[in-house]
């Protein structure tokens, strides 16, 4: 985790003096090992300085080559260190450290714009080549490092936080509307706007190059979507899985400190901890040693996982940390927005602020946790269509046979039906069943819970013209059916927010993010393995297990329940319930039904919650802050 910052004029006109400075003074908190800039004429640029690993130590931003020709600011991290420095001196070239900015630099020096498929790693960076004029920018493949830009056909200003953007003279505060209908409607699909009209996100596996003709995108990294991986025997799956989380653990473990790891007692963190354990007692993980932190949760059954993640550390004969969950109060939120001018973190990524602190204190530069689990371990039944079509009845029939002895006949079949046979229907059938469906659960008693509902008509008009926009630009055939819900993930805007807001709590104190199951080779993976070896019956995750016997303690191999953290926003909105100005903020007249906000205060809280209640309050909430600071 460090910080970036740029202006780059292409009307010839010189940077205002001290405009870059403001912009990297306004995020302190991603330089405290030194803040440093470059300004030359009509460019200026900027980086926050993070050490995190020991070649970092030997790296000072902006970096230029010989003739400073060439600058580069990046916040990011290489995995592929070793065989990109073996190869480019292959190649003859002259490297003056061991830091991965040299790498990089070293990089476009040699294949120019071409040189991303070499470079692997979490990163977002800026090179400005002044012998084309031109700014080449990059985000890495799945999106960890952020990237913010603004573009007015003149200026080109970018940076890792938004508020500093927003804070430029010629940037206009324009709320963008859309952006507040996909929160209140809990239907995400931007990946490149934010929540301010002109500022954008670069999307993640994409360059970028800015010059005086305007600004040129490219996608230059997705998933094979065809390649299923060479196998026919579920064991062979899990040793291939095993190496690669080895190697994917090993490589993102890189650090002058310790390590932090978390370790919530669910399957994903306890694997990371498990496997970088193992890396040390092998001494191979690059890190002196690793500390686990695990959330205190005891005052909630829903929550407590504090069972599971002491048997992960009795196995290891490893203490693991009780850390009692953070509950920063309504004033704090409200500092938060005013500050960084954007949608609040959710409590139950705020409510794990201590572990990210006492971590810091301890030492510790980097922490690694277990999100993208849920999204590339899993499995989808839409394997029954995949199956279906390639006529591999075999196969169709012993997946089958496992839901039933699984899951019982009638759901078995019903999988079957629903997820083998409906995909095939004609588009017409298809909505003449959902109708049907509906009507059905009308007569019923189903209680019909339309979560756009509160929506005025012109936000829930706006959702709608998003929805297509959005979707019309997903090329979801080229994708085989049981995968289509992992490219939705791939895209989803909702996960792009959630995680660069998890990166910037972890900004704010001084920690980078590691994140073993958001790498391109196990999203790679996921897209490459046939969806039934990782979910059979109710059993998710089976490759996941199957590879960690041994490693955790069968308590944890073997769970089947997961917790859930409603109480993290109970203290919060109990605090916000009793101002009744913030029940329903006067400024959301335009975007919500005030009855039936009122509604849901009502509902708040009771013991049927499915959760969803208190996120919209909580949305409410978050946009209302946004638009104060307008």
């Amino acid at each position: 985790m460090s910080g970036i910052a740029g202006i780059i004029r292409f009307d010839g006109a010189p940077v205002e003096p001290g405009l870059v400075e403001k912009m990297t003074a306004a995020m302190p908190y991603r330089g405290p090992d030194g803040i440093h800039h470059w300004v030359k004429g009509s460019v200026a640029m900027g980086q926050c300085m993070l050490h995190t690993t020991p070649e970092s130590l030997e790296e000072i931003q902006p970096l230029t080559n010989e003739d400073e020709s060439l600058v580069l600011v990046m916040d990011g991290r290489l995995d592929n260190w070793i065989e990109l420095r073996k190869e480019l001196l292959g190649r003859g070239v002259v490297l003056r450290n061991h830091s991965d900015a040299e790498l990089v630099l070293r990089s476009y020096e040699v294949w120019g714009k071409d040189c991303l498929p070499h470079i692997d790693g979490d990163f977002a960076l800026v090179i400005w080549d002044a012998r084309r004029q031109v700014a080449f920018c990059a985000r890495d493949r799945v999106g960890n490092k952020p990237f913010n830009y603004h573009w007015d056909g003149k200026i080109f200003s970018f940076a890792s936080e938004l508020h500093t953007i927003l804070a430029l003279p010629w940037v206009k505060q324009e709320l963008n509307q859309g952006m507040l209908a996909e929160c209140l409607g809990s239907e995400w699909h931007s990946r490149d706007e934010t929540s301010w009209i002109g500022i954008m996100r670069l999307v993640a596996a994409h360059q970028m190059v800015a010059s005086s003709d305007g600004l040129q995108k490219t996608q230059y990294w997705t998933p094979d979507f065809s390649t299923i991986l060479p196998y026919t025997k579920q064991e062979e799956f899990v040793e291939h899985y095993r190496e690669l989380f080895t190697d994917i653990v090993r490589r993102t473990s890189r650090s002058h400190k310790n390590l932090a790891c978390e370790v919530s007692g669910g399957l994903d963190s306890s694997a990371i901890f498990a496997m970088a354990q193992h890396l040390s007692k092998q001494d191979s993980l690059l890190a002196p040693s690793i500390d686990g932190y695990t959330l205190d949760y005891r005052h909630d059954e829903d929550a407590n996982e504090l069972k599971y993640a002491r048997a992960v550390g009795t196995h290891w004969q490893k203490k693991i940390y009780e850390i009692l969950p953070s509950s920063p109060t309504i004033s704090w939120y409200r500092q938060w927005a005013e500050h960084y001018r954007d949608f609040l973190p959710y409590p139950t990524s705020s409510s794990g602020l201590g572990i990210r602190k006492i971590a810091t204190s301890n030492g510790s530069r980097a922490l690694m946790t277990g999100f993208g689990g849920d999204e590339w371990l899993w499995g989808d039944k839409g394997y029954y269509a995949d199956l279906l079509s390639s006529f591999q009845w075999q196969e169709l029939y012993h997946c089958l046979k496992i839901d039933i002895n699984d899951a019982g006949f009638r759901q078995g079949i019903q999988w079957l039906v629903r997820n083998g046979m409906l995909p095939f229907l004609p588009r017409m059938v298809k909505e003449y069943l959902r109708k049907f469906y509906a009507i059905l659960k009308r007569r019923d008693g189903v209680k019909d819970d339309d979560k756009q509902a509160w929506l005025t008509p012109p936000m829930q008009a706006l959702i709608r013209q998003r929805r297509l926009r959005y979707n019309n630009l997903l090329k979801i055939d080229a994708v085989r059916a049981g995968l289509r819900k992992q490219f939705l993930t791939l895209n989803s805007g909702y996960l792009n927010v959630t995680n660069e807001s998890e990166e910037r709590l972890a900004a704010s104190v001084g920690i980078e993010l590691r994140q073993p199951f958001r790498h391109a080779r196990m999203v790679q993976f996921a897209f490459s393995t046939p969806t039934q070896r990782r979910l059979q019956g109710n059993v998710d995750r089976v490759i996941h297990r199957q590879a960690m016997v041994k490693l955790l303690p069968d308590v944890v191999v073997h769970r089947d329940s997961k917790a859930g953290f409603n109480i993290d926003f109970q203290a919060p909105l109990a605090e916000l319930y009793k101002s009744t100005n913030e029940r329903v903020p006067t400024c959301s007249s335009a975007w919500i039904d005030p009855e039936q906000a009122t509604q849901l205060w009502n509902e708040r809280g009771l013991d049927n919650s499915d959760g969803w209640t208190e996120f919209r309050l909580w949305s409410l909430f978050a946009c209302a802050c946004v638009a104060k600071n307008d």
